[in-house]
C-alpha cells in the first residue's frame, strides 16, 4: 500500500487523465504485452514445472500482477523513458482493479476456489485507494509533496526489499524443500518477459529506449 500511495505521490488528477491521451498506441502496446506475455508464461510454468500446488499458485499470481512503483526506478536506471513508465504504470495500476481479478481466476481458479469479487474489492484497497489519495496530496499540498517525495523511491524500494526478505525467512522451510524447482521457474519467468518484452517491441520498430521501457514494465515489480 506504501508503494502505490508513494506512486501516487508523483502524479496529478491531470496527469492520471491524460495517461490515455499521450501517445496511446504506445500505452495500447505496453498494456497488451503486460497483460498477455507474463501471465502466458506464469500459466505454462505453474502447469508443467513440476511445481507444488501452493508454489505453482504463488507464480501464477505473481504473473498477474501488472508493474508497480519499483518499474519507474529501474527505468530510471536503465535510462528508460520516463514519462512512458509513468504512464504505463498508472494505466496498469488503473486497470489492475479488472484485469488481476480475472486473470487471477482464469489461472488460478482451476487450481484453487477464487472470489472475483473479493479479488476485485482488495485491489481497490490496496492499488487504486492508496495512489488517488498520494495524488490528491499532490493536488493539494504540492510544495510538501515535493519535500516528502524524493525520500518515497528509496523507501519504498526498501520496503519491498524487506517484504521480500520477510516472506523467504518465513519460509526458508519451503525454499529449502523446493529451491532449485523454485528459483529455475522464478528465473525463467522474469527473464522470459524481460526478453520478451523487449525483443516484441524491437519488431514493432521501437527505439532502444522504448524497448528497455516496456521490458522492464512488462517484468519489474
Amino acid at each position: 500500500m506504501f508503494c502505490m500511495l508513494a506512486m501516487g505521490l508523483t502524479l496529478t488528477f491531470q496527469e492520471i487523465a491524460g495517461v490515455f491521451t499521450r501517445a496511446p498506441q504506445l500505452l495500447l502496446l505496453g498494456m497488451v504485452l503486460q497483460y498477455t506475455v507474463l501471465p502466458s508464461i506464469g500459466w505454462a510454468i505453474s502447469r508443467y514445472w513440476g511445481l507444488t500446488s501452493s508454489l505453482a499458485i504463488g507464480v501464477a499470481l505473481v504473473s498477474c500482477m501488472p508493474g508497480g512503483t519499483a518499474s519507474n526506478i529501474v527505468a530510471y536506471i536503465a535510462k528508460g523513458d520516463m514519462p512512458l513508465s509513468i504512464m504505463m504504470t498508472t494505466a496498469s495500476t488503473i486497470m489492475a482493479v479488472f484485469t488481476t481479478p480475472i486473470l487471477t481466476n482464469i489461472l488460478v481458479g482451476t487450481l484453487v476456489p477464487v472470489d472475483p469479487k473479493a479479488m476485485f474489492l482488495s485491489v481497490v484497497e490496496l492499488v487504486l485507494a492508496p495512489v488517488i489519495v498520494g495524488a490528491a496530496l499532490n493536488q493539494c499540498f504540492p510544495r510538501l509533496v515535493q519535500r516528502v517525495r524524493i525520500y518515497t523511491p528509496f523507501l519504498a524500494t526498501l520496503l519491498v526489499v524487506m517484504i521480500v526478505g520477510s516472506m523467504i525467512s518465513t519460509n526458508v522451510g519451503v525454499v529449502s524443500q523446493s529451491g532449485f524447482t523454485i528459483i529455475t521457474a522464478v528465473l525463467t519467468l522474469h527473464s522470459c518477459g524481460f526478453a520478451l518484452g523487449y525483443f516484441i517491441s524491437r519488431a514493432f520498430g521501437l527505439s532502444d529506449k522504448i524497448c528497455r521501457t516496456n521490458s522492464i514494465e512488462v517484468r519489474a515489480p
